[in-house]
């Protein structure tokens, strides 16, 4: 709490401090502006329904602004899905990789194409938005109040641009506020549930349907998990390097002794992500079939059923090794050591410290699969066993404690800063003294 309240103590923090909330107020205000021509109550009923699918993932990621259809209705998913698609294509597009090793300017570079790509996936989405919302009906009445392609239009306008504007506001919070703005904005989506859920729990307790022992218990596991995430989170393998001595004039440069730090979960939440999505299409594909056989071979797949969980773990797993490989290269890692004269004791330089770095990544990953993998499945247990009227755990749980962590950490360095630098014009004033 001190370190808090030494916020208002630090001019320049705490203005970026009050323009992030400031920022992340606006976003939330627009979650609440309706797209124009949509019936609210008829699309609320139909989401009702699809807490399951792949729309209640998304309508979770974008603070239920979703199930509203705001302006904001796509959220930042689609900037997230252009990052990723860029990160992949380095993989296969060399021109694409040398722009990530170009420094700044590659940087930029790389930045005005995510931008690009987030537009087109945003139009695209919201031009099958359009037409989703045409073909939806039924009981609760037609979702459109007037179909045509003057809706569909305005629909992939009001969408993209919602989209677009989210995409500058997490921009503005990275150059300045503090944290980064992208997953401020999805945390802030995340986070702005637990109001309800925590209303919703306590009318549960007062009515004598969830036991108030057992939601103590509930309690005291979940501060053991979210522990459990900050330590796994921070764990690192960390390799010695020892850099070799040079001489480059009449100086000598190195000899000294680092290390290499690994992280546990490389991959961070991108893997749980993908196998969501994956795994809700089927059940997606589900509520729009009125065959009785195909949706009960999708209802297999949806969550709540023991093969769900199980393909859930293993795509988690997958996606883990996968996207750890392809954002890490153990080559490129022991090129740059050779290449500024370090390495590893032991080991000689080149292949025989790429085979050792990837067969520790290798290690350290699939602890870490693991420990997603306890952590995605953590929800279904709890509704189901205990019948807790929230999911606590899974994708959400990991980005809030990640962001809440990232976010702390900058709040930190500036404080260090800032202290340091009162220190060292405090030793100046002595000196002159």
């Amino acid at each position: 709490m001190a370190g808090i309240a030494n916020i208002a103590k630090i001019p320049e923090l705490k203005r970026r401090v009050l323009f992030t909330l400031v920022m992340l107020a606006v976003y939330r205000i627009g979650c609440f502006i309706p797209t124009p021509g949509v019936d609210a109550e008829a699309l609320m009923a139909f989401f009702a329904r699809q807490q399951r699918t792949i729309f209640g993932l998304f309508d979770m990621f974008s603070g239920g602004a979703l199930e509203r259809l705001s302006v904001f209705a796509l959220g930042i998913m689609p900037y997230i899905s252009a990052s990723i698609i860029m990160e992949l294509l380095k993989v296969v597009i060399p021109a694409i990789d040398r722009l990530y090793k170009e420094g700044e300017a590659g940087t930029k570079k790389i930045k005005q194409y995510t931008r690009y790509g987030t537009l087109v996936i945003a139009a695209i989405q919201g031009l099958g938005i359009s037409f989703a919302l045409e073909g939806m009906g039924g009981a609760e009445g037609a979702v459109v109040l007037n179909p045509g392609w003057s809706f569909r239009l305005m629909t992939l306008l009001t969408l993209a641009s919602g989209t677009a504007f989210i995409m500058w506001l997490g921009e503005m919070i990275t150059e300045r506020g503090i944290g980064n703005g992208i997953s401020l904005i999805i945390f802030a989506g995340i986070v702005a549930r637990m109001p309800s859920a925590i209303i919703s729990t306590v009318q549960l307790i007062k009515t004598g349907e969830l036991p108030l022992l057992l939601m103590l218990l509930l309690i005291v596991m979940m501060v053991a998990v979210v522990g459990i995430i900050v330590f796994v989170e921070r764990a690192q393998r960390r390799i010695p390097v020892q850099y070799a001595r040079r001489v480059v004039g009449r100086r000598m440069f190195g000899g000294q002794t680092t290390h290499l730090p690994l992280k546990v979960n490389v991959s961070g939440v991108i893997p749980p992500i993908f196998a969501s999505s994956l795994l809700m299409f089927p059940a997606t594909l589900g509520s729009f079939i009125e065959n009785e056989k195909i949706r009960y071979f999708f209802d297999l797949v949806s969550p709540g059923f023991w093969l769900h969980e199980v393909l859930y773990v293993l795509l988690i797993i997958f996606f883990c090794y996968f996207y750890t490989a392809v954002t890490f290269n153990p080559v490129d890692v022991a090129d740059n050591l050779k290449k500024w004269g370090g390495y590893i004791p032991g080991l000689r330089p080149g292949k025989p410290t790429s085979d050792y770095i990837d067969r520790i990544l290798t290690r350290i990953t699939l602890g870490g699969a693991i420990y997603v993998s306890a952590v995605c499945v953590l929800p279904t247990i709890l509704v189901s066993r205990f019948n807790v009227p929230f999911y606590f755990g899974g994708t959400a749980l990991l980005i809030v404690v990640g962001v809440a962590m990232d976010t702390m950490a900058q709040i930190e360095s500036h404080m260090l800063t800032r202290h340091y630098e009162g220190f060292m014009k405090k030793r100046m004033g002595r000196v002159r003294r």
